[in-house]
């Protein structure tokens, strides 16, 4: 049974674009979706995690909104920052759904029971996706990811059940 999933940031709960202000200031769109289903899918009990390459503010601000306290930012090794998390929740890969959109997740994707790809990921980690979603990074893939897990697992009554009061 699936109770993590494992989220890459940029490509996927963003779609890969970066914008700096002339301040130099950072800043990233997210998909209201995405996050809806993330916070979601947590109050069923599960859990999320972020592993991004990269280091940004707003990343950290958008986990802090979501309530995701695995953040694992500026990480080079992704299928070992997931190892750690998985030591630290006393899960195993066999519990683990991962999405990401290039060669930097590859490890993390290919060592995940279930692994993601938004449909504009890189066709070089097609060989370890199990699905290529329809959705691309930044326009609801992960919420796409989510209602497939949860369909698979017969949880969607249970995931629709606070909205159809």
């Amino acid at each position: 049974m699936i109770k993590l999933i494992v989220l890459d940031v940029d490509g996927t709960l963003t779609d890969g674009g970066i914008i700096y202000d002339a301040s130099g200031v950072e800043s990233k769109c997210f998909n209201v979706k995405d996050g809806f289903a993330i916070v979601s899918w947590m109050r069923l009990g599960m859990k999320a995690a972020i592993i991004t390459g990269r280091t940004s503010a707003v990343v950290a601000k958008r986990a802090q909104e979501l309530g995701i306290s695995h953040l694992y930012q500026g990480v080079k090794d992704k299928a070992a920052c997931l190892q750690t998390i998985l030591e630290a929740e006393g899960l195993s890969l066999e519990n683990v759904a991962a999405i990401g959109d290039d060669l930097n997740d590859y490890g993390m994707l290919r060592d995940a029971k279930r692994a993601f790809i938004p449909a504009d990921a890189s066709t070089l980690i097609d060989e370890v996706a199990d699905v290529r979603l329809s959705r691309a990074g930044g326009r609801g893939a992960v919420a796409e990811m989510i209602e497939m897990i949860l369909s698979d697992q017969n949880m969607m009554a249970e995931y629709l059940a606070p909205w159809k009061k």
